[in-house]
């Protein structure tokens, strides 16, 4: 008997899950099954997730096909009528030693095919404990999932259930235990991660759990946060921007847009000035500081007009690392109702702002030449600068390590040292 195959689609979190949801199958004694992770961020998410259903059927023919994930919650009909699909897994019971277990001891067939229970009746969220994926250098920790939020556009709520944290003393001893382990470098990570604490007792905010954190693990070499709403940013956190060198100088920023009107359309709380003051205010109290962004082309009723000032933000806010997404509606949501813009409009206009973005890139790496950084080596020859640059090493280097070196040149879009 083999052991699991696991497939991801989607984010980050979605990846540390996975991690997780392999512990626990292995722990389950789970074998000959194919595990599939799915999204459900747009419509193409879900297409590819069932292409690639299609497809692990194919290469596994007697293996037992198990499909989890948020389009797993969102639409599970959609998959359990897949005559290649065995069962369908919620977003909650994924994170159940008694789902692993029960599909490991009835493995013939007799384990109920659908799991999928209300997310929104879920009011907790588990500190998953893994160490880290992908590489020994750097760890995520999950410390909040969920959304209170309604943006027109997502379903991820429905997939993911209302916001709910993992109190911070939970977050402290694991992170307390990955350092130990030898981790330089821990990523706090969640669906809005900016609403962490509101739902804990005396409802804290993000700033004050990051100056907890980098108060009670004095060992703690480097603290990232993941994608963040800027109008939800407290003044703790932008203390230890101000203050906190082992803060890391990278901030990825949910803008989605840049037109008032269509922020107000998505129902976002902020408009375009709201994430030009945040970005100024932050690399003020920062010099060092780089901004990725969330960015959504083409979404209903876009003008060429309001385009333009979703563009412009690109250099308003000087923003970096750029994820953007040609706006896909998803059905279910407010956003799918209205007036849609033309598909070709909506690539090229997706093709501009990743030209946008690439150009910012390249204006980024080229100021680093000659700069000294620490770099967090990912593998023997290739870390990431503070700001998450890409730098290769000739000679090569201790994975885990933090390295300080001066850059010697820009090739495409990485540093060498």
């Amino acid at each position: 008997m083999s052991a699991p195959i696991f497939s991801n689609h989607g984010c980050r979190l979605n990846q540390y899950e996975l991690e997780a949801m392999k512990e626990l199958a292995d722990t389950a004694g789970l074998r000959d099954a194919v595990v599939i992770n799915t999204c459900a961020v747009t419509a193409e998410a879900v297409r590819k997730a069932r292409q690639d259903i299609r497809k692990l059927r194919k290469e596994n023919p007697d293996a037992r096909l198990i499909v989890t994930g948020c389009a797993a919650q969102t639409e599970p009909a959609t998959f359990t009528a897949m005559p290649e699909v065995d069962a369908v897994i919620g977003n909650t019971e994924k994170m159940l030693g008694e789902t692993w277990q029960g599909l490991a001891a009835d493995f013939i067939g007799e384990t109920e095919a659908l799991q999928v229970d209300d997310i929104m009746s879920v009011t907790e969220t588990a500190g998953h404990l893994i160490d880290g994926f992908g590489t020994r250098s750097r760890a995520y920790v999950q410390v909040q999932n969920g959304c209170d939020h309604r943006c027109t556009f997502c379903i991820i709520p429905y997939g993911r259930g209302n916001s709910r944290s993992v109190p911070a003393g939970v977050v402290v001893e694991q992170i307390k235990r990955l350092v130990d382990k030898g981790f330089n470098e821990v990523v706090l990570t969640g669906v809005d991660l900016t609403s962490w604490g509101a739902d804990l007792p005396a409802t804290p905010r993000l700033g004050d759990l990051v100056m907890r954190i980098l108060k009670l693990v004095p060992d703690l070499p480097r603290l990232r946060i993941s994608s963040i709403d800027s109008i939800e940013v407290d003044e703790n956190l932008m203390q230890a921007i101000a203050t906190e060198p082992r803060l890391m100088p990278h901030l990825h920023l949910s803008l989605q847009h840049g037109d008032d009107m269509i922020l107000k359309r998505m129902k976002r709380r902020h408009l375009r000035d709201d994430a030009i003051e945040f970005c100024a205010q932050a690399r003020k109290l920062r010099p060092d500081m780089t901004f990725g962004a969330d960015i959504i082309a083409g979404f209903p009723t876009e003008t060429d007009a309001m385009f333009e000032n979703a563009l412009k933000m690109v250099e308003e806010c000087d923003l970096t690392w750029l994820h953007v997404f040609p706006y896909s509606a998803r059905e279910g949501t407010p956003a799918a109702r209205m007036p849609p813009v033309n598909g070709k409009v909506i690539k090229q206009r997706a093709a501009r702002l990743r030209d946008a973005g690439e150009a910012q890139v390249q204006t980024h790496l080229t100021a680093q030449v000659g700069k000294q950084h620490a770099v967090l080596m990912e593998n023997a020859h290739m870390g990431r600068t503070e700001q998450f640059a890409e730098v290769r090493f000739t000679q090569p280097q201790s994975e885990g390590s933090i390295v300080q070196t001066r850059i010697q040149a820009q090739t495409g879009v990485h540093l060498q040292a």
